[in-house]
């Protein structure tokens, strides 16, 4: 297909406008073969034959895009994210872009013929520079530009408004690879919002067994002192996960056990002291009392140079089954609002993530550990349907009855030659943890091996054989086991009580105050709202509606910074939700006054409903401090440091 010079020049245009550079560089080099122009008498019809099967674009260009423009000013005028698969010939995205409260377009784009072809006749260069126009090769999506996507702040705000649209009924054509994108963009929204926490309940109870531990971490090795001292003593560190595949590796491991950090998960730890496999560092994530029974035993001088990592929010009686047979551990804590508030940083650094390999491999990356190991982590079933191995505590299969395991989700095997069974979980874990590995090979330093033989391909590692790895990479012995991590001193110990405590009350007297003053300033909004049935006029009604949303935007804004003092734990995840939801109103475009006046009632409603949720949550935080505080006081009152806990208590 030949343009002339002026359609060349637009074309270059336009590429030196798109921030993508990977598509600027294969638009330029495309050669167009599949498609052909056809131009109409009316400027507006454009439209593209597709040679290979002699399929249109459209069928009716300029009634096609009337039926478009007008369901879209009329349903989703404010709508300020739109998502389209497929770029047509590109003049439906000119007018919806007209829209000021369009900020972004996103359009997905397989053959990208038509784009190269648009582009010589339209210019979208003001709106490619300015990203209202974002485009995306479908052929070259990996999980990470989903996730860029959908965690950019007005993309997530409006993740509940989403939808994805084709431009004509010619992509329909390409229905699995739609499918697959509304399925990876839909999963990425839902994995963002739950990072940023789902369950304000899950969130107060966290609070409560992190105060109960607080005594505990502080007065154990704190985890950036792990991480400082323990750098670089080795290039190579094995994680060791439970999936059947496991049993089989037991041999090389023990073989090359003192040639490579070893990092266990905590269902781990049981099988390998049975084979007499001493990993330097046991991980140990879940706060549920199961997980405590990886260590209910004594393996006496076994456990001697091993460091259990745990979290703060680790259940109470994995901390007694730590304690009673004198093992070394620390307690640390990851993404932690309230323990940032405490000013813990020395006790930060666990990695991101749903499963103890989320937090091993970031241990392996914070060592500064070259080369990277994992076995057994199948994130998939077995051929006999067993998700663990035989000497696993809980045993080898995820559910005694069989029967009810469907085995319908599949996912892609090691090897990559045939489809496996596997469960939503597993897949989630996958997925977090290909994040985690694509993020440190952009870093170049780092090498991570797939050495399962066995399960789910992850993607970004290298897949060989666990002997085969070993064999080239561990040559030496370590000196082990690695050199002693040192506590705080007593002194220092001491002062971080002390100052903990201090903040603890502090925000428990924030939480009274608070609580008056929310409620002081939402009273007259609650009784003006209930009187609005009374009044029958709706500009009246409508001018008392503007008043309380002028009102709600004032508590608003002064509870964004009381929030960020020490409330964000409890909070975080009242407020996303309630701002998600809260997009879907935004986004309805009234047609008539009563229309708005029922847009503008639903909206105070729901911040009505809002603020005596926050209400409720920060008077339960309050609760939760004050119950679980005790522990704290129980230590000051050990160490002789009664008198300044009696200080803080009385200090105004």
């Amino acid at each position: 297909m030949k343009f002339n010079k002026n359609q060349i020049v637009l074309f270059n245009k336009n590429i030196n406008s798109l921030k993508n550079p990977d598509l600027k560089e294969k638009l330029k080099e495309l050669a167009i073969t599949h498609y052909e122009l056809i131009l109409g008498k009316d400027s507006l019809d454009i439209n593209l034959r597709d040679t290979r099967n002699n399929t249109f674009l459209y069928k009716d260009t300029i009634k096609e895009l009337d039926a478009m423009l007008k369901t879209y000013n009329e349903k989703y005028l404010l709508y300020p994210v739109l998502y389209f698969y497929g770029f047509g010939n590109g003049i439906l995205f000119k007018a919806l872009l007209k829209n000021k409260h369009c900020k972004h377009l996103v359009v997905f784009e397989k053959e990208l013929e038509i784009i190269k072809i648009i582009f010589h006749l339209l210019d979208f260069s003001q709106e490619l520079s300015g990203n209202k126009l974002l485009l995306f090769d479908i052929n070259v999506l990996e999980l990470q530009d989903y996730h860029e996507l959908c965690s950019s702040n007005l993309f997530f705000k409006f993740s509940r408004t989403y939808f994805l649209e084709l431009s004509s009924n010619y992509y329909e054509k390409d229905h699995d690879d739609i499918l697959n994108l509304n399925d990876n963009l839909a999963k990425s929204f839902k994995d963002i919002i739950l990072d940023f926490g789902n369950d304000s309940l899950d969130a107060l109870q966290g609070i409560k067994q992190f105060i109960c531990n607080l005594p505990i971490m502080l007065t154990h090795t704190p985890y950036q002192n792990l991480l400082k001292q323990r750098k670089n003593l080795s290039d190579t560190a094995i994680i060791i996960s439970t999936g059947p595949s496991l049993t089989k590796q037991l041999d090389t491991l023990k073989k090359y056990a003192n040639k490579a950090t070893i990092i266990a998960a905590d269902s781990a730890y049981p099988i390998l002291a049975k084979h007499d496999i001493k990993p330097d560092y046991v991980l140990s994530l879940e706060r549920i009392f199961p997980t405590s029974k990886f260590f209910n035993n004594d393996f006496g001088d076994f456990d001697k140079g091993i460091i259990f990592i745990t979290t703060h929010l680790t259940h109470p009686q994995t901390i007694e089954n730590l304690k009673k047979n004198n093992r070394n551990f620390l307690l640390s804590y990851r993404k932690n609002e309230f323990a940032m508030y405490l000013k813990l940083v020395q006790f930060s650094g666990l990695f991101g993530g749903h499963s103890v390999a989320h937090l091993a491999y970031g241990l392996a990356i914070f060592l500064n550990h070259k080369n990277i190991i994992f076995i057994g982590q199948d994130l998939a079933y077995a051929e006999d349907g067993s998700s663990h191995p035989n000497e696993h505590i809980f045993g080898n299969f995820d559910n005694e009855d069989t029967s009810k395991i469907t085995y319908d989700l599949k996912t892609v095997a090691y090897g990559g030659e045939k489809l496996i069974p596997t469960k939503k979980l597993w897949n989630i874990f996958k997925y977090t943890l290909e994040k985690h590995i694509f993020e440190a090979n952009q870093l170049k330093t780092y090498i991570t091996y797939n050495c399962t033989e066995g399960g789910a391909r992850i993607e970004g590692t290298i897949e060989k054989p666990f002997k085969e790895v070993c064999e080239t990479l561990l040559k030496k012995d370590l000196k082990k086991p690695f050199p002693k991590v040192e506590n705080l001193n007593q002194d220092k110990q001491n002062e971080l009580l002390l100052k903990c405590y201090y903040k603890i009350y502090k925000s428990i007297k924030h939480c009274k105050d608070f609580k008056e003053e929310l409620l002081k300033s939402c009273d007259h909004i609650f009784e003006s709202f209930s009187n609005l049935n009374q009044i029958s006029n709706l500009e009246e009604g409508k001018e008392v509606l503007n008043y309380l949303i002028i009102e709600i935007d004032k508590i608003k804004l002064k509870l964004e910074d009381e929030i960020k003092i020490d409330f964000i734990e409890t909070l975080e995840a009242l407020q996303t939700q309630f701002e998600l939801n809260l997009a879907r109103i935004y986004v309805l475009n009234p047609k008539t006054p009563e229309d708005a006046y029922n847009k503008s009632l639903l909206w105070v409603k729901e911040h009505i409903e809002f603020f005596k949720m926050v209400y409720v949550h920060i008077e339960a935080q309050e609760k939760a401090l004050i119950e679980n505080i005790t522990p704290l006081e129980n230590e000051l009152e050990q160490r002789n440091l009664k008198k300044w806990e009696r200080k803080i208590k009385n200090a105004k």
